[in-house]
């Protein structure tokens, strides 16, 4: 039984750090089958600015954040992810697609594989970012050992 992230969730504000302006990320939590895991909970953060979204019946999830600054390397969002069947959440990050040669640059990003470092980096949809979080399987997104 449980994580129940659907309980006392969401909160208002909970999804959005931005107070109205920013950029909106949207995405799915996927099993290894690629099938929606709902009631799951994402969590970013950056220096000062944290978001969480509880994943609806489709696996569904939606932030809005300030773009960080490049303190260290790249900007991107700590990212942490709760789901049932995970005895810890897992750690990985959001990386920013607009920031090509940063991203090249980034020490984090280049100690992944190169055929994997994609799985960290958002997709450009026009207004808003795309990045999906698939537990296992192919395109398994990478996840980092804290």
């Amino acid at each position: 039984m449980g994580p129940f992230f659907g309980f006392a969730l969401p909160f208002p504000g909970d999804a959005d750090a931005t107070h109205g302006a920013g950029v909106r990320i949207e995405g799915q939590l996927l099993d290894g089958a690629a099938e929606p895991v709902p009631d799951g909970l994402i969590e970013v953060w950056s220096g000062n600015q944290f978001a969480r979204c509880r994943t609806d019946s489709e696996g569904a999830f939606h932030l809005s954040v300030v773009k960080p600054s490049p303190i260290e390397g790249a900007p991107h969002l700590d990212v942490f992810v709760f789901a049932r069947g995970l005895l810890r959440h897992l750690a990985t990050r959001i990386y920013f697609p607009d920031e090509e040669e940063a991203n090249q640059r980034d020490e984090v990003l280049n100690q992944v594989e190169s055929g994997r470092r994609d799985t960290l980096i958002a997709e450009s949809l026009g207004p808003l970012l795309r990045f999906d979080v698939r537990l296992q399987g192919e395109r398994e997104t990478v996840f980092f050992d804290l």
